[in-house]
């Protein structure tokens, strides 16, 4: 597989626009499909916001023709209205479509409790529809229009050997820990797939990426992942799967670096784990642990802190057969081996920490399973934009 440009558009059958001002923003991604199929993951928060309520219900009816989206408001706890307001989303953009709301997708992101701004998002929807078009530039305003306190744009695109392209936009900067969807990703392949098998695969992808981000350890109400297959080129499912999971992680990767405040992003690999459930809990444990981040935004080398965090995970654990290391990726330090601490590494594990990204790798030493977890420093910044964000 290879990287190429063109983001989401350039998915063949794909078109996209969108366009921010200030905290408002509104996008629109249309899927002209030779044989639509769609699939969708969703928040696990108990408190769901209606764009998600609405978008379940039409995946049960139909596939997805089309997705719209606004930020500034996640139309979260917000009753009756909220619900109405969904339904108009999917409504305006159905009449532009000539289809059922029920096969329009939508999703906000912002500020929980707070009513959606109709005149705004109907005052830009000709604008937006209007300049639908299957550019790469497209591609980008949609993906800036999704943002909130992001501060970089997420979008990627690859090929597979077999000419078969999967692309993906995602937001996601804050309240981060997702459990069964994402902050917000919009995913398209031209692949030939049915519904029943993509929504396999995008499970398969998200528990590996976007489940194992944490920036704060807060599960969104609007957490989602859709992913739309326009049905241009066969594709062997595994041959897929491999490369949606390219996709997906390398997103997942982005939001991490991209956390509120961030300065580094952090990596957390656990090997030895006893089974997969395992693996996962205790490189969570790690990412999501505030005394973790704060040592890696202080640069202090206060590796104990880490070992402490697998041990409350939940995780099968024997701490005389735990190994740690820390890596800089060029610089690498054995901390612990297999429960031993290992002397006079303090002065090497101080140079990597002074890397922007670090790799903490713990074997449990006890199983053959493995996980990946992704997250980053928790700094003075992400305290400055929470307490301040809704003035």
């Amino acid at each position: 597989m290879k990287n190429i440009n063109g983001g989401i558009c350039s998915v063949k059958g794909i078109k996209a626009h969108g366009i921010k001002q200030g905290k408002n923003g509104l996008a629109i991604i249309v899927a002209d499909a030779m044989e639509l199929s769609t699939a969708g993951v969703f928040t696990r928060n108990k408190v769901i916001a209606a764009p998600l309520i609405i978008t379940k219900e039409s995946l049960l009816k139909s596939n997805l023709r089309a997705v719209i989206a606004n930020s500034g408001c996640a139309n979260a706890f917000t009753g009756k209205k909220g619900m109405d307001d969904a339904r108009w989303m999917a409504g305006i953009l159905a009449q532009k479509l000539n289809c059922s709301p029920d096969e329009i997708g939508v999703a906000s992101t912002g500020v929980i409790g707070r009513n959606l701004d109709r005149t705004w998002i109907g005052g830009h929807l000709d604008e937006v529809f209007g300049k639908l078009s299957n550019t790469e530039d497209s591609g980008k305003a949609a993906a800036r229009a999704i943002m909130t306190t992001d501060t970089t744009m997420k979008e990627i695109a690859i090929e597979l050997d077999n000419g078969v392209r999967i692309a993906g936009i995602s937001k996601g900067s804050g309240m981060i820990e997702p459990n069964m969807g994402t902050m917000l990703a919009f995913l398209y392949t031209d692949a030939k797939l049915p519904g029943e098998l993509l929504d396999v695969c995008l499970k398969k992808a998200v528990d590996k990426s976007f489940n194992m981000v944490v920036v704060d350890g807060d599960t969104s109400t609007n957490d989602m992942a859709l992913l739309t297959a326009t049905g241009y080129h066969d594709c062997e499912e595994e041959t897929f799967q491999e490369g949606l999971d390219h996709v997906c992680i390398s997103l997942a990767k982005m939001i991490a670096k991209d956390g509120e405040g961030a300065t580094r992003l952090i990596e957390i690999k656990v090997t030895g784990a006893t089974s997969m459930e395992d693996a996962r809990k205790a490189a969570k444990a790690i990412s999501r642990s505030p005394l973790v981040k704060t040592a890696i935004f202080g640069k202090d080398p206060n590796w104990g802190r880490v070992v402490a965090a697998a041990g409350y995970s939940g995780a099968d654990i024997d701490q005389d057969k735990i190994s740690l290391k820390f890596s800089d990726s060029r610089n690498e330090v054995l901390l612990v081996d297999s429960g031993r601490i290992v002397e006079g590494k303090l002065e090497a594990l101080k140079e990597i920490m002074e890397g922007k990204e670090i790799f903490i790798e713990v074997d449990i030493g006890l199983g053959d399973f493995e996980a990946i977890a992704w997250g980053c420093d928790l700094t003075y910044d992400y305290v400055k934009i929470n307490a301040m964000y809704t003035t």
